[in-house]
């Protein structure tokens, strides 16, 4: 198992976001964990019924697995790589594994359009 596995596990364990979780966290994905947690703390990790939405500074970004619409994922990260994910993938997985995620009974799709 490793590392990245290890946090994931003692987080769903924990059902919420322990200081080891934290510092693991904060030890493998250094700022991107941290702005991970920072998302999932503030409540910008949102679920609809086709997508989970990772609110940014500046835009919207569209989570699926451990891919996202972000700049970070297509330019900057080694798809062989587990543990290298954007900050948006990490805030939507650590939501998911605390279901600290903004459901929406909504369709992404349907309200992007307003955007």
């Amino acid at each position: 198992m490793s590392d990245a596995d290890d946090w994931r596990t003692e987080l769903a364990a924990a059902g919420e976001l322990t200081p080891a979780v934290v510092e693991r966290v904060t030890a493998i994905h250094g700022d991107r964990g941290a702005r991970a947690i920072e998302a999932v703390a503030e409540g910008r990790v949102k679920e609809y019924r086709d997508f989970t939405v990772v609110v940014g500074h500046s835009d919207e970004y569209v989570v699926e697995g451990r891919g996202c619409t972000c700049e970070d994922t297509l330019y900057n990260l080694d798809p062989d790589d587990p543990t290298d994910l954007c900050w948006h993938a990490l805030a939507a997985t650590i939501a998911d594994s605390i279901d600290a995620a903004d459901h929406h009974d909504m369709y992404y799709s349907d309200v992007r359009e307003f955007l």
